[in-house]
């Protein structure tokens, strides 16, 4: 493939692993941060970085309540090539319209296998009901790092499940279209010393499934993250853990490692492949159900899809 010139803004653990991605790509990738770092190639702001290589490709992978300001800071630049955001977008609903024209969101679990096969399988099948499950233990995310000084425990910083663990939101649109009503229970209930919410539940229909419920969590010491699908005919599970779909009792395996859904989500944006991309609207449409569901809690009331 044709060598790209790559900027990452942020280098924690989402931004060191794009980073690695590129360069296994053998793209020309260099970071903005303002900490020390052991890598050759870096620049303390992303004007600075854009000034001197004129980059073609930017991925904004700092914290979700700098994404927005990012944005801006590039724009100010004339910059108008390709950009992928971490997920979720914003940590709160922004106004986008004078933005850019290429611009993507990572949600990267789009190209995992199970969730292809599923969007084939599922062609011109009726579903009745969607049940979808993510929970894993917070503190043993990332492995030597306090998992009270993260950003998922820090509210001013972005965290908490629905916006850490949004990729549900985002499939379950990509597979069954817009939510239509959605109501939804969530906080933090558990004893971990986070300032963020630990646990949502959202009860919501589309304009193809007359019932979707999802459910996320800090808590589970047993790492999970599944789909279950029922349809007239067939019932379909989804383990992203295990890479297995079962389909009614045949179970098939899929091999995948963990960096491929990344890779394939780079190499999809730097050849123009936008097919399985979660675009700028999207990406706004997991905003407003993340601001949705939280008022849908507090308030305790049943909302519309406006």
């Amino acid at each position: 493939m044709n060598k790209y010139t790559c900027v990452v803004v942020g280098y924690g653990s989402i931004g060191k692993r794009h980073t690695d991605i590129l360069n296994l790509l053998g793209q020309d990738v260099s970071v903005v941060t303002k900490r020390k770092i052991d890598y050759p190639s870096t620049f303390p702001n992303v004007k600075e970085a854009i000034k001197e290589l004129n980059p073609d490709y930017i991925i904004v992978a700092n914290e979700t309540n700098k994404h927005y300001e990012t944005l801006l800071e590039i724009k100010s630049t004339g910059y108008n090539e390709k950009i992928l955001i971490e997920k979720p977008l914003f940590n709160k609903k922004q106004d986008t319209n004078f933005l850019f024209d290429d611009v993507y969101v990572a949600y990267n679990l789009r190209f995992h296998p199970l969730i292809q096969k599923l969007s084939t399988e599922l062609q011109g099948r009726k579903v009745v009901s969607v049940q979808a499950y993510v929970g894993q233990y917070l503190p043993s995310w990332r492995p030597g790092t306090d998992y009270r000084k993260t950003y998922s425990s820090s509210k001013v910083l972005g965290g908490g499940v629905l916006r850490d663990l949004s990729h549900e939101l985002d499939y379950l649109q990509y597979l069954f279209g817009d939510w239509e009503t959605m109501t939804a229970i969530g906080g933090k209930f558990s004893s971990l010393d986070v300032e963020t919410d630990d646990h949502f539940s959202i009860m919501f229909n589309t304009e193809k499934v007359p019932l979707v419920t999802v459910q996320m969590n800090y808590l589970d010491f047993i790492t999970q993250r599944f789909i279950i699908v029922n349809s007239n005919e067939k019932t379909y599970k989804a383990d992203f853990i295990q890479n297995t779909l079962q389909i009614n009792d045949e179970v098939i395996h899929f091999e995948t490692e963990r960096n491929d859904t990344y890779r394939l989500q780079h190499l999809a944006v730097l050849n123009n492949d936008v097919t399985k991309l979660c675009d700028l609207k999207n990406g706004l449409r997991v905003v407003t159900m993340i601001e949705k569901a939280e008022k849908a809690s507090n308030d305790k009331e049943w909302i519309t899809n406006e």
